[in-house]
């Protein structure tokens, strides 16, 4: 019997694997001139976007599945389905964005470009496999794939300690969270014989015997509970909840700001995508244990981000902060287990993505000028650079969820609803609470950027092609999705099917 293998649908990866080897061959042979930097930027660009086309072009027939088991062709270990293409298609989106700050970052010298864009798409080849794997050996080196390569770019800012602090605290959480959540991979599938997701969730489910059992419903061994606490810590990690959480500030004020923006939507987004395939595809069976636990994770998760946002005085950090807190709001339908529950949380992440993305872009702009990155160093930004200063305070209202930043209300109503309907108005309390205390460094902030500085605020120059667009781009799809958030919606509803 031989496998059959659909190229067709594993496109995506396949072009952005090809393309990583490119780069390193013209980094190789080309030579060291001022615009191979760009040539390798452009090259690494036209490669994300052509695998984004095959992303679409398989939205519109409908996906497909490969590497399946051929006498058992339910059974497969990569599938492009709804799912698979709407967290694909985020990732892709994303991270035209985050290469486009990249170029920027690269003009100023002292980072190797070759392996920065070559590691970069390694992270992205791993990104858009992980929604697609369907069985626990392809989601676990996937998801290891998009973790490793961002420990080296994290440190690729050579003779800065901040850089290296970073990347070895990147390292070390994500190996313990690693070993967490094979011991309890490993657990599941002694258990049930199976690494393949839907077999995984028909054993859980007890639609078929576990191994050892005569009878589906002879029930399952109480190692079953162990093992799911283990994936959900080892998954807890990866979106930085608590209490796995400490990491982020840290990691995020010393990586180079493209990796930062990386790690706050792209990492974040598969590890959301991992837990969702993990959580409702296989043990959908075992909601009674999981639901709770999510549920407490979120309501600590948005409260400790929230809490420790409003300390800050760095805005690194308080992006970062603020992305924990994001992580607790994506976390609460998830407390649910609906399908409709499921669409709400890939809808928050959508929009969360554009405007999170559009305030690194500012950052990253602001600190060519003021390298400390102070909030204090914004002070009068719009007076000093309009647009910058109303891009940066329109994607802050947005994280909000204040008028005119449509978008971030409309993601918030959307989990409001979801998580009132799923019977969990605790939950939807401490959700308003935290949206309350959220208003407040938001705001802080957002005032800063109107009010005149007292001194000699440092000026910000005329905004690099590179970072003006990323900058457009994200605020752009802010703005979309503000006038139009049935759009989100619509593209999310695939997710579900």
């Amino acid at each position: 019997m031989i496998q059959q293998i659909d190229y067709f649908v594993i496109a995506p990866p396949l072009v952005l694997a090809v393309v990583a080897g490119l780069v390193l061959l013209l980094d190789a042979f080309l030579p060291v001139r001022p615009h191979t930097k760009t040539l390798l930027g452009l090259t690494t660009l036209a490669g994300v976007v052509l695998s984004l086309g095959f992303v679409i072009a398989q939205m519109a027939g409908r996906g497909g599945q490969t590497f399946c088991v051929p006498t058992d062709k339910a059974l497969c270990s990569f599938v492009a389905d709804g799912f698979t293409l709407v967290f694909a298609g985020l990732v892709l989106v994303a991270a035209v964005v985050v290469i486009l700050m990249s170029m920027t970052e690269l003009a100023g010298g002292g980072i190797p470009v070759g392996e920065w864009y070559f590691l970069l798409l390694c992270t992205l080849v791993g990104a858009v496999t992980l929604p697609a794997s369907r069985d626990l050996i392809m989601l676990v080196v996937a998801l290891e794939l998009v973790s490793l390569p961002v420990f080296a770019l994290t440190a690729l800012k050579r003779y800065d300690g901040r850089s290296s602090e970073a990347a070895v605290k990147l390292f070390v959480v994500s190996v313990v969270s690693t070993a967490i959540m094979l011991f309890g991979v490993s657990l599941l599938y002694g258990i049930a014989g199976t690494v393949y997701l839907s077999r995984l969730s028909a054993v859980f489910s007890g639609q078929i015997p576990a191994p050892g059992t005569a009878l589906p419903d002879q029930g399952l061994p109480a190692v079953v509970t162990v093992g799911v606490v283990l994936v959900v810590a080892g998954f807890a990690f990866k979106i930085a909840a608590v209490p796995f959480h400490s990491w982020a500030a840290d990691v995020y004020q010393g990586a180079p700001l493209p990796v930062a923006a990386l790690l706050s939507v792209i990492s974040k987004a598969t590890g959301f995508a991992g837990l969702i395939l993990i959580l409702v595809t296989a043990l959908a069976g075992q909601a009674a244990t999981w639901t709770p636990i999510i549920a407490i994770i979120s309501a600590l998760t948005m409260t400790a981000g929230n809490l420790l946002a409003m300390r800050q005085r760095s805005a690194v950090r308080l992006l970062a902060w603020s992305s924990v807190a994001q992580s607790g709001y994506i976390l609460a339908p998830l407390a649910i287990g609906t399908q409709a529950a499921i669409g709400a949380s890939t809808a928050y992440l959508v929009i969360y993505a554009a405007m999170n993305l559009g305030a690194f872009a500012v950052v990253m702009l602001v600190s060519r000028t003021a390298p400390r990155n102070e909030l204090d160093d914004y002070r009068g930004l719009v007076h000093r650079s309009r647009v910058a200063g109303v891009a940066l305070a329109f994607c802050l209202v947005c994280l909000a969820g204040l008028p005119p930043g449509l978008a971030g209300l409309f993601a918030k109503v959307f989990v409001f609803r979801e998580i009132v309907e799923g019977g969990t108005g605790w939950l939807a309390l401490v959700m308003a609470v935290n949206t309350v205390i959220g208003l407040y460094y938001y705001a802080v902030w957002t005032a800063r950027l109107f009010t005149p500085a007292a001194g000699m605020a440092p000026a910000v120059h005329r905004p690099p092609p590179a970072i003006w667009s990323a900058m457009g781009l994200a605020v752009a799809a802010a703005i979309l999705f503000s006038i139009a958030p049935q759009l989100v919606l619509d593209v999310t509803a695939l997710s579900t099917r």
